[in-house]
């Protein structure tokens, strides 16, 4: 059997930026190690697998290279970039269902895809030692969501740390989030990935989901700019709603082709 294969690159309007995801349409989900088997053979930070259901709705689910993870943000942008732009999706508005993460909306306005996802606000945690001994310069301040949350001084202070998996690969996370007031847009941030191939991911949707809800509060301001500042780096149009957030990118196709099974 052969099935088709997409790689976008989302959250930059160019290839060689933003965060690349393999996207993969299919007609009904593949057993849990093939996929996971898949994802480890693609060697990118996630690959999204989606099913169309007789609605024009999906159920997506992501993969990293080593497990199956609970929302993802870039590959879902890249999966709703391959449904509008290869598979001819007949209206503006993708639904996207998940088990774990609810149900999520892809709306595209122009150039930019605006995801919908649940916000996940941090809250002050005792930090394990490891994870400040993995940073070269310390934060002002520790949080945890689903993910640990490093707030610092200066966008150059993210900008310029660097990570010690020595320690971060003893710390109990799926990532690490180090963010901090922005220079010429709202806020920065990196995202680090303990204990994977990954070890830097270049942009994150899912880490926002976070980052939004706690800038929103700090700024005062519900609409907000961000740059995830890796060497490839990610823009992102991000809005704080209660409960949601909303999360805006451009995607731009890399490659198309077929994985034999």
């Amino acid at each position: 059997m052969h099935y088709p294969i997409y790689t976008v690159d989302a959250f930059t309007d160019h290839v060689f930026g933003g965060n690349p995801a393999a996207c993969c349409p299919l007609e009904a989900f593949l057993p849990t190690e093939i996929m996971q088997q898949l994802a480890n053979e693609n060697n990118l930070s996630e690959t999204a697998f989606f099913v169309k259901r007789s609605d024009n709705s999906y159920d997506i689910r992501w993969f990293t290279p080593e497990l199956e993870i609970d929302l993802a943000g870039h590959p879902t942008l890249a999966s709703a970039f391959v449904i509008f732009t290869e598979l001819g999706h007949p209206s503006d508005t993708i639904y996207f269902h998940t088990v774990r993460s609810g149900d999520l909306t892809v709306v595209k306005k122009g150039d930019l895809l605006e995801m919908n996802f649940p916000a996940r606000m941090p809250v002050i945690c005792t930090p394990p030692a490891e994870l400040l001994k993995g940073f070269s310069i310390p934060p002002v301040k520790v949080l945890q969501s689903r993910d640990y949350f490093l707030v610092y001084n200066t966008e150059a202070e993210v900008a310029q740390l660097t990570a010690d998996f020595n320690f971060l690969n003893q710390v109990a996370t799926l990532g690490i989030i180090v963010t901090a007031k922005g220079d010429a847009v709202d806020f920065v941030s990196r995202f680090f990935v303990p204990n994977s191939v990954i070890g830097e991911d270049p942009v994150t949707g899912s880490a926002h989901a976070t980052l939004i809800p706690y800038w929103a509060k700090e700024l005062s301001k519900n609409d907000l700019t961000a740059i995830q500042i890796s060497k490839r780096k990610g823009y992102l149009w991000c809005s704080s709603k209660n409960d949601r957030v909303t999360i805006a990118g451009k995607a731009v196709l890399y490659m198309k082709g077929e994985y034999f099974l």
